[in-house]
């Protein structure tokens, strides 16, 4: 017996919603405080990830031990949360963590590598000339995104994104960060891999399978996985697992080698020129200005993703240059407080709003709290931030995808069967994969970047534009979708332009005042328009 016809109903598209459904509390509806404290303390551990790896990296190249590598750390999160309150309160508004940036690593490692730091014989001292030195350089490039974003002349260029060219950009933001997922859980696979199973059945599928418990599985599925994963590592490096392992898989999957708990002071408040006093080389600033200025581009990115999963209308220009000015205020206050990284919105946050589904201001406001709690109290924070990093990278593999697929999802407001819709998104896909690939791939096998002049803040320029994906793919997708047809009311159409018309200014749309007004009637003093 054949099938009845379908319904005709069932045959029409799913309906283009300008906010995500099925979110259960959105950027003002904030949980009960109980279940807040304990979404705000999982993003906190979510962003310890980076918090962790960037200084991981860079302070045993900078000179530094353990004792220092615990107080940058204690540094950064600080900053962290001093920012993350900064842009809750006063920038978007929107529940962004802004945390540390793999942009600016580049360009604090040429700092490190100069030739007037190569003749110092005592690293303490080296790491303490090499720490100011990046402190002036982000002092200065701080300037560019706080001009651009308080002129209001990052505004403009927002305005010109749409739903087509924004969707690469996005796409790119989270799957461009595909390298810090399964490679790093690879470094050890035993608990890895067991970690991003746990994270998948726990969010997934037993809140189907357990409907009474469901919500608690989906909301906590991170703090769940991650201490049964971090328990089940502790008894294999008790139990000797790893006694004659190589140092490399000591490092990666023994629970007892980060070195932050024994460097880590028991109360320090990290305070501003802690280092000393910066220095300021011109060459390293411009080329800090163009990490600050990928950055900008990559945060504008991420907060497009955190406006989708708070469930809030598309963020308007004035808001989104509002917050770019605190972001660059954040980088200011890195350079001051020394943290030896620029700040950008954390994209595993933005993600975790999504595997959540709880985009609501006040948990991330009480994040931020953890982490200046944390922050001062360095052994108890250093404790948390003593997680193997194949364990967090097997988080990253989920939260990740979620931002990427917050870009994807913009493609419902597009023609997909458009010739022009098909050639800017998959032109600037791929040239944001490809073009980053071969300058990651030359700088991995000669050692520098395909570009190689004699101006080394000139090579570390470009090589930094365009080793970012979500730059290239992003530059290329506005430039593209900019000047391909544009006068074309077909090519309008089909970019989903239309769509996003009421919210390219402040008051064209009331929901807007409910998201994104001011606190305590600052509206009056700086309006949005």
């Amino acid at each position: 017996m054949a099938a009845p016809p379908p319904k005709q109903e069932e045959l029409q598209p799913h309906a283009v919603r300008d906010q995500l459904p099925a979110v259960s509390y959105c950027l003002t509806s904030p949980p009960p405080w109980p279940e807040a404290i304990l979404l705000g303390f999982q993003h906190y551990v979510v962003m310890l990830g980076t918090t962790v790896i960037i200084p991981t990296a860079l302070v045993p190249q900078m000179g530094g031990g353990n004792e220092e590598k615990a107080r940058v750390v204690q540094t950064l999160l600080f900053v962290a949360g001093i920012n993350t309150l900064l842009q809750s309160f006063l920038g978007t508004r929107l529940p962004a963590v802004i945390g540390g940036s793999y942009t600016f690593v580049a360009p604090t490692i040429s700092i490190v590598l100069a030739a007037r730091y190569s003749g110092i014989a005592d690293p303490h001292e080296k790491f303490l000339r090499t720490m100011r030195g990046t402190q002036g350089a982000l002092i200065v490039a701080s300037t560019l995104q706080i001009i651009m974003g308080f002129s209001g002349l990052w505004r403009i260029v927002v305005r010109l994104l749409s739903p087509l060219s924004a969707a690469p950009l996005v796409a790119l933001v989270g799957f461009g960060l595909y390298e810090l997922g399964f490679p790093s859980v690879a470094k050890c696979i035993e608990i890895g891999l067991p970690e991003i199973i746990l994270l998948v059945a726990l969010s997934q599928y037993v809140p189907h399978l357990v409907p009474l418990l469901g919500t608690a599985f989906e909301r906590f599925a991170v703090i769940m996985s991650v201490a049964i994963v971090w328990l089940y590592a502790f008894f294999l490096t008790v139990g000797g697992a790893y006694k004659n392992a190589a140092p490399k898989t000591q490092f990666h999957c023994r629970t007892d080698r980060s070195g932050l708990v024994g460097g880590a002071p028991w109360i320090t408040v990290p305070y501003p020129f802690q280092w000393g006093a910066p220095t300021f080389d011109a060459g390293e600033c411009f080329a800090m200005m163009a990490a600050a200025f990928v950055a900008l581009v990559e945060s504008t990115g991420a907060f497009i993703a955190v406006s989708r999963y708070a469930s809030a209308t598309p963020c308007p220009p004035s808001v989104m240059s509002r917050g770019i000015g605190w972001q660059g205020v954040g980088i200011l206050l890195a350079g001051l407080f020394g943290t030896a990284n620029g700040c950008s919105v954390s994209v595993e946050n933005a993600g975790l709003l999504g595997l959540t589904r709880v985009g609501s201001r006040r948990v991330v406001q009480i994040s931020a709290g953890f982490m200046l709690f944390f922050s001062i109290l360095g052994k108890f924070g250093a404790v948390f931030a003593s997680i193997p990093g194949p364990i967090i990278a097997a988080i990253y593999c989920l939260l990740f995808a979620y931002v990427g697929m917050a870009g994807v999802g913009f493609l419902q407001f597009c023609n997909l069967n458009s010739f022009r819709t098909k050639f800017i998104l998959g032109f600037s896909l791929f040239m944001g994969i490809s073009v980053p690939q071969y300058f990651n791939e030359y700088t991995s096998v000669a050692g520098f970047g395909p570009v190689h002049t004699h101006a080394r803040w000139f090579n570390d320029m470009i090589n930094v534009v365009f080793s970012s994906k979500a730059f290239v793919g992003g530059a290329t997708a506005l430039l593209l979708d900019s000047t391909l047809h544009r006068h074309d009311s077909t090519a309008r159409k089909d970019r989903g332009h239309h769509f996003w018309d009421r919210f390219r200014s402040f008051k064209t749309d009331p929901r807007s005042e409910e998201f994104y007004s001011l606190p305590f009637n600052l509206n009056k003093f700086f309006p949005s328009f």
